[in-house]
């Protein structure tokens, strides 16, 4: 029996209520910008002061409403896989990709779902893995009201892609624990009927080919916030990144992993894996 084995037969014990800083954004008027590749000689990978707050996020298992993507901006569902071995991306693809379609399509009723990427990540300080990246651990969403349908000309063929602008789309990420639950590093997602629309910061994010956009927050009490503690492989997050409705929807949430206190001593370090997906509806 391997430690992590061992380590899941141990029970613990979750507070209802956790309390744990999360990393907004201090908005000083300057854009900020993000390099998704080296930085240049002279300027910070990051830009853009962090303004930490000690937040209350609950526990969305007790909660007595259930979090849905239209509603709340992400959705809990079960779901087994029969991909083993995360570390290939081919197997990925050819395996993960079109179950992950069959789920987005079954809970949204979609008429058709791309995965256009995917990211795995290893909450393992100073880890030398090829393609895994550590966790994002600052208050932020994936794309804003206008990289979204910039998604969709990037990655449908021309004349599809303006049909489908024309008729609702949305992007979805696809986020599932690798291996074992998640005992450290959670997601914590903020209930997207919280979130004011002045809470959200266009940022650069560069690329060696072009510059996308996404969205940084500033701090905001009004804030909800929720996890699912060890979230486990069985189990996946589905989270609105953007959605082109207007009509009340939930059009994005943020989130953010966290240093969760009431994680056990020992406990492995959490890996996981998202797929980023557009969506699209006939109606």
């Amino acid at each position: 029996m391997t430690q992590t084995q061992s380590f899941e037969t141990v029970p613990t014990t979750r507070p209802a209520v956790i309390e744990a800083n999360l990393n907004y954004l201090l908005f000083t008027g300057e854009r900020p910008r993000n390099y998704a590749i080296p930085a240049p000689a002279g300027e910070p990978q990051r830009s853009g002061a962090t303004d930490t707050h000690r937040v209350r996020i609950r526990d969305a298992r007790r909660a007595k409403e259930r979090f849905t993507l239209d509603q709340n901006g992400f959705e809990l569902r079960a779901h087994q896989t029969a991909l083993v071995d995360f570390s290939n991306d081919e197997a990925i693809k050819n395996v993960y990709y079109p179950e992950a379609i069959a789920l987005i399509r079954e809970v949204t009723g979609a008429s058709k779902v791309v995965v256009f990427d995917h990211t795995r990540r290893f909450a393992q300080p100073d880890h030398r893995e090829a393609g895994v990246r550590e966790p994002g651990n600052r208050v932020h969403n994936d794309q804003t009201f206008v990289s979204g349908p910039r998604r969709v000309r990037d990655h449908l063929p021309r004349e599809e892609a303006e049909e489908r602008l024309h008729r609702r789309h949305a992007i979805i990420n696809f986020w599932r624990p690798i291996g074992y639950p998640v005992y450290n590093w959670p997601l914590a997602l903020c209930d997207a009927r919280s979130i004011d629309a002045r809470d959200l910061v266009p940022t650069d994010l560069v690329y060696a080919d072009k510059v996308g956009e996404t969205y940084s927050f500033v701090h905001n009490a009004n804030h909800r916030w929720f996890y699912f503690p060890e979230l486990s492989p069985d189990e996946v997050l589905l989270l609105k990144i953007f959605d082109s409705r207007t009509d009340g929807t939930a059009r994005l949430t943020a989130h953010t992993a966290f240093d969760d206190p009431s994680s056990p001593p020992g406990a492995p370090a959490r890996r996981s894996i998202e797929l980023r997906a557009l969506v699209f509806w006939d109606d």
